[in-house]
């Protein structure tokens, strides 16, 4: 077969498009989601991620299974919310906005994750942020401490 010169720039025309889709795709972070399969909430966050371009994998799981695996991977009891996600070495804890989790990622400090706990009105995934009610967003220390991320205001 002999490779003709359109045929050549077809190919390195078509290779231009498509190689910096190809790096968008490796720089994509992926989350592992555990959640109770039941929970419309923990379905919006995680549509909130997809949206965002996370790659997202879920797990079921709920009840004592759930908490322990929260208690197990370093989130204090008081931190906890409804679905807890791992990324990177890292747990994030209820509805954590993408744009914290991407900071994290950036920063990559010595810590267990994030956390929101509780559900908080207009938080990704529960309810719309025009309506949102203040909350913090929590980092959570490797010696089980926290500190304030990231706080958002009421709308």
């Amino acid at each position: 077969m002999t490779l003709t010169r359109r045929a050549m720039i077809a190919c390195t025309a078509s290779f231009a498009v498509a190689a910096p889709l190809a790096g968008m795709a490796l720089s994509a972070p992926a989350i592992h989601v555990l959640q109770d399969p039941n929970c419309g909430c923990c379905t919006a966050w995680i549509e909130i991620l997809h949206e965002d371009g996370f790659i997202v994998t879920t797990e079921r799981s709920f009840g004592t299974r759930l908490i322990k695996h929260k208690l197990d991977n370093g989130i204090p009891q008081g931190m906890t919310s409804c679905h807890t996600g791992e990324i990177e070495g890292y747990m994030i804890e209820g509805h954590v906005p993408t744009a914290d989790i991407r900071r994290l990622l950036v920063e990559r400090p010595d810590a267990v994750g994030l956390a929101v706990p509780g559900m908080p009105y207009g938080s990704p995934g529960m309810g719309p942020e025009e309506n949102r009610e203040a909350y913090d967003v929590f980092l959570i220390l490797k010696d089980g401490s926290t500190e304030v991320f990231s706080h958002y205001e009421a709308a």
